[in-house]
Parts: C-alpha cells; sequence; structure tokens
C-alpha cells in the first residue's frame, strides 16, 4: 500500500468501524451477565464471521454496480420492485428503532448525569433530550455527523482512561457469572446490531477514490476492530458491575467508582448517543424527502414523533428493542443482500442459501420472542 493509498483507507476503515460501533455496544455487558463470556465469544466468532460476509459480499455488489446507490437501489437493479419496497420498508423500520433506542439510552444517561443535581425523573429527562435533538433535526445541523466520529473517539479515550485508573476493580470473575437464562439465543439480535455496517459500505467506497481495490481490505478491518472494542467495553463494565450491571451498561458503575469518572464517562455516553440520534434522524428524514418525495416538514414531524410515541406508549425496553431490529430488520437486509450477491456469484448460491436459511430463522426467532 502506497502512501497515496494509506489516507483514504484509514479514513475509509476509520468511518466504517466508527458507524458500526453503535448504541449496541451498551447491550453487551448486560447480555454478557446474562449467557457467560465464553458463550458471548461464541456468539461474536459465528455472527463475526457471518456479517463479514455479507459486508464481504455487498462490497462486491458495490464495486460491480456502477452508480453509488442505497440497498433499495441495488434491490431494484437485481431483484426488482418488490425487492425495492422490502428494503425501504426494513430500512425505515430499522431506523425508527434505532432512533428509539438511542432515544431511551440517552434518556437514562442524561437523568443520570442530571438528575443528582435538578432532580426529576426519566420521562423528564427523555422528552428533554427528545426537544434537543428534535430541533437540531428542524435545522438540518449537519456538523454533528463530523464530530460524531470524534465523540466516540473520546468516549473510548475514557474508557481507557476509567481502566487505567480503576483497574484493580476489575474483578476477572465477574465475566463468568452467568445468571440462568433459558434464553440461549437472546444475544442473537444485539450482536448482530452491534456489528451492522452494511448499508455504508458504497460510500465507503466512494471514499476510496481510485483506490477500489483497498474496498476488501477495509471491510475486513473495519469489521474487525468493533469487535476488539466490544470486548474490552465488556471487560471493563461487567468487570467492575459484576451482578449489578445495568442494560444500559454506564447507570450501574455510580455504585463502585468515583462520581468524577461516573459523570464522565456519563457525558460522554451522553455525546456519542446524541450525535447518533441526530445522525441517524436526518437520515430517515433525507430518505422520506429524498426518496419517497414526502414533503420535508411532514417527514421531520414522522421522524422525530414516531419514536416519542413508542416510548410514550410503552416500548421503553433497550435489548428487545435492538434486537428486533438486529434479527428482523438487519435479517431482511442480510437476505436481499444475499439474493443479490447470487445474481451476480450464480456459482457461490451454494454458500449463500444456508446463510439465506439462518437469517430466516434469526427472523422467526425475533418476532416470536418479541410478542411474548
Amino acid at each position: 500500500m502506497t502512501k497515496a493509498e494509506l489516507k483514504p483507507f484509514i479514513y475509509s476503515v476509520s468511518t466504517l468501524s466508527s458507524t458500526i460501533i453503535g448504541v449496541g455496544l451498551f447491550s453487551l455487558p448486560y447480555i454478557t451477565l446474562k449467557m457467560g463470556f465464553w458463550s458471548m465469544i461464541g456468539y461474536f466468532l459465528v455472527l463475526g464471521t457471518l456479517v463479514l460476509l455479507i459486508h464481504y459480499f455487498f462490497g462486491e455488489l458495490s464495486l460491480a454496480t456502477p452508480d453509488r446507490k442505497r440497498l433499495p437501489g441495488f434491490a431494484k437493479i437485481y431483484l426488482g420492485n418488490w425487492a425495492e419496497k422490502l428494503a425501504y420498508f426494513s430500512i425505515i423500520l430499522g431506523i425508527f428503532g434505532a432512533i428509539l433506542a438511542y432515544l431511551i439510552v440517552g434518556g437514562e444517561f442524561l437523568e443520570s448525569f442530571l438528575a443528582p443535581f435538578f432532580g426529576g425523573g426519566n420521562l423528564f429527562y427523555t422528552i428533554f433530550y427528545f426537544v434537543l435533538g428534535a430541533v437540531a433535526i428542524f435545522f438540518g445541523i449537519k456538523f454533528i455527523s463530523k464530530i460524531e466520529f470524534w465523540g466516540l473517539i473520546l468516549f473510548f479515550v475514557v474508557l481507557i482512561f476509567v481502566f487505567l485508573k480503576e483497574r484493580f476493580l476489575i474483578n476477572i470473575g465477574n465475566l463468568f457469572l452467568a445468571q440462568e437464562t433459558k434464553d440461549f439465543f437472546l444475544p442473537y439480535g444485539p450482536v448482530l446490531f452491534s456489528l451492522w455496517g452494511a448499508t455504508l459500505i458504497p460510500e465507503v467506497e466512494e471514499m476510496l477514490g481510485k483506490d477500489k481495490k483497498l474496498l476488501k481490505k477495509a471491510i475486513i478491518l473495519a469489521t474487525f476492530i468493533p469487535i476488539i472494542i466490544y470486548l474490552f467495553f465488556i471487560y471493563i463494565i461487567l468487570g467492575i458491575c459484576g451482578f449489578q450491571t445495568t442494560e444500559s451498561a454506564l447507570t450501574g458503575l455510580r455504585n463502585f467508582v468515583g462520581e468524577e469518572i461516573v459523570m464522565l464517562m456519563l457525558f460522554f455516553g451522553i455525546l456519542a448517543t446524541f450525535t447518533s440520534f441526530i445522525s441517524m434522524s436526518l437520515t430517515l428524514r433525507n430518505v422520506f424527502w429524498y426518496d419517497l418525495k414526502i414533503n420535508k416538514n411532514l417527514a421531520f414531524l414522522v421522524v422525530c414523533f414516531f419514536p416519542l410515541f413508542l416510548f410514550l406508549v410503552g416500548i421503553k425496553r433497550f435489548i428487545p428493542i435492538i434486537s428486533v431490529v438486529g434479527g428482523v430488520m438487519l435479517g431482511i437486509d442480510g437476505i436481499l443482500i444475499l439474493l443479490m450477491y447470487g445474481k451476480i456469484r450464480p456459482e457461490k448460491k451454494f454458500l449463500t442459501y444456508p446463510l439465506i436459511l439462518v437469517f430466516l430463522a434469526g427472523i422467526l426467532y425475533e418476532i416470536i420472542y418479541f410478542i411474548k
């Protein structure tokens, strides 16, 4: 790799990996508490390989398709109108679910950060978080996406600082507490959600410019980096909190580390979730506005208020939400990518069909799990 190729390669890897690392991160310590560390290692190995294949296949599709398009555009070219509509369905509901997850976790972090000083409950802080986000979305504050990457970097700098300062509190035995659960497939949706970055791959291809031959290497590295970060995060949070690990990870730290550390973690947790909340909301608004030709103001109202409505009617369990988004909506995306890949690489259908069955089984499981 030449020096001229290195900069766009690093930029593309950092962009894709930072996009993959999202709100799913905060679910992983709690799920590890339920399942055990070795079970989670197994899930990361199996689903990490599955997601890497999907990313790799979509990279080949992107290279084989002349114009940059979103997943619905690819689906229409290779599979027809029905697939385009299905892709829009999965993307829209998937992003709605992700926005709702950010709203839930962001509200919890904001409550933990401000309630010790000002009082108030979770509903108040969640609505306050929502109002701030809605204002930013209405004015289309695009600089948010530019600080999203650096906000995430700072969050992990703080995480390393916590590790160095509080490492004596980390009990490796906490990784193997594994509470009793009959739901062996609990990690499927959240882990899939936390590793997925397929929809950004066409943009990563554009970032590489003339060096498109590096796309596959960038995909492999960018898919691998989040797994290492996730395992480090699980090690620190579960190692410190043990049985008191909470669903959103950070709120349980207050019982173990100094208030300054907790406030620092919460601040950057709020920053990381808030910037992602804005970016995903703007993306969905643009899908409604540009792709589906819905009035801009109506698109804003739907994008902002539908997740809030879901929260207010009681859909506020973080892990079930990302389970459905990961297992069902991303499962649909995965099936579409595999069907499209079969069109350009028919000799590899022996590989794509079994993977389609995996996604179908995951979709069925998550629907049954959510209904229960």
